[in-house]
């Protein structure tokens, strides 16, 4: 195990490849001290420890109290969270979470998200009728992106000629890569939309999720402005994000793997054990939000002290090979998949089902539609984002038709092309 003064250094490799970094921290213990572009925290590989520290209550979500934001500066961690994003139940504690997520899941039980699934298809369709019009597109651009966002519009009444600057807007916002005062002008464009629009709500319900979210009510308790507000930039934020990335990763795996292709183009009800896979083995979220310690505690066998930045690793905890047998082979068939890609525990993601559900439909009709996709690009050529939350690539460039020697060119010989069929 890693020595309580050592300080292990992760460099900017660390994010193309995590797992063989993984690998050796696990082998050496559970959990660990690092530094990775400044920050400095526990790091957690364990998969039944990273279970612990979701279910300790002596482990904090509040990064936005002064006790939070102190922590964050001491780990270097204070720039990594955006406040007017944190002032929501992602960031919160019981009593405040537990009343916020009340309120809050009867509108995501409501018919506005149980009757998605129809309109997610038609989305689908209409963004893949646009590529196939075209030989090479980044399937992340034209597909992944576009297709939450859309969601993200129905899902809260968007009337349709706002569609357009709603999607810009929030392109900014998401865009991790913007500059600050790119995020900020998008950022006071999306408040003051969404201001409005709540208020025409309130006057005019209609069946959408921001109705829905606004009458929720819990023995006369409801969510007030400010929280309503919060609670779309948490659905836009952490929803959007993670559903571009789970599609990205199924795509990226698919093209890597044609026979597991063929089989799901043949079988689409085995779809929806494949995600779970890729969940599992390629989520798209790398590490937790943040957490800190409000007491000491010992968590596999390391004793912690106070005030201390935790990092749950969601994608170490679902490699643990004592946890999965052959944990970094994605097996559509598994029997035991109980995987904490959406956490686990009081903040286990309540939009778990809708983009389970995203996902599921855009690679339905992806593989129904694109007849044959290969990579655009040598697979060493692919780039991971750097980002400690997201897992997810920073582009997936794919031809929409067979490459001129795929007649010929034996399948697996080439890596600069995998196809679809």
């Amino acid at each position: 195990m890693t020595a309580a003064h050592e300080i292990l250094e992760l460099t900017d490799e660390f994010y193309q490849d995590p797992h063989a970094i993984y690998q050796m921290l696990r082998e050496r213990g559970p959990i660990h001290r690092v530094r990775l572009e400044g920050v400095l925290g526990w790091l957690i590989v364990d998969h039944d420890v990273a279970k612990q520290a979701f279910m300790e209550p002596t482990i904090s979500k509040k990064v936005s109290s002064p006790e939070g934001r102190a922590v964050l500066a001491k780990n270097g961690a204070d720039d990594m969270f955006n406040g007017a994003i944190n002032d929501n139940m992602l960031f919160a504690d019981p009593p405040q979470h537990t009343r916020l997520r009340r309120l809050v899941v009867k509108a995501f039980a409501g018919r506005a998200v149980r009757d998605l699934g129809p309109r997610i298809t038609a989305i689908a369709d209409e963004l893949l009728d646009t590529m196939s019009t075209r030989e090479t597109v980044d399937i992340l651009d034209a597909y992944a992106f576009p297709l939450p966002i859309a969601v993200i519009c129905e899902l809260l009444g968007v009337p349709d000629d706002d569609k357009d600057a709603f999607r810009s807007w929030t392109a900014v916002v998401v865009n991790d890569s913007a500059s600050i005062e790119e995020r900020t002008s998008a950022g006071i464009n999306f408040f003051t939309y969404l201001t409005e629009l709540i208020a025409v709500r309130t006057d005019n319900p209609r069946d959408d999720l921001l109705s829905e979210l606004i009458v929720a009510k819990d023995n006369g308790d409801r969510l007030d402005q400010q929280e309503l507000i919060s609670m779309l930039f948490l659905l836009l934020a952490a929803g959007h994000e993670t559903t571009v990335n789970l599609i990205g990763n199924a795509v990226l795996e698919l093209l890597r793997d044609p026979p597991a292709a063929a089989r799901l183009r043949a079988d689409p009800s085995a779809i929806p054990a494949y995600i779970e896979e890729i969940l599992r083995c390629q989520g798209p979220v790398h590490l937790a939000t943040a957490r800190y310690t409000t007491a000491p505690i010992t968590l596999g066998d390391q004793d912690i002290d106070a005030g201390e930045f935790i990092m749950i690793s969601l994608a170490a905890a679902n490699r643990d090979p004592e946890r999965f047998a052959e944990p970094d082979r994605i097996d559509a068939e598994r029997d035991d998949n109980r995987h904490i890609a959406f956490g686990h525990g009081i903040h286990y993601c309540l939009g778990a089902a809708l983009a389970r559900t995203e996902a599921t439909v855009a690679l339905t009709r992806l593989l129904a539609r694109i007849p044959t996709m290969s990579l655009n690009v040598a697979v060493g050529e692919l780039t991971w984002r750097k980002s400690l939350l997201i897992r997810g690539l920073a582009a997936l460039p794919v031809r929409l038709a067979p490459p001129a020697d795929f007649l010929t060119m034996p399948v697996g010989d080439d890596e600069t092309h995998f196809s679809m069929v």
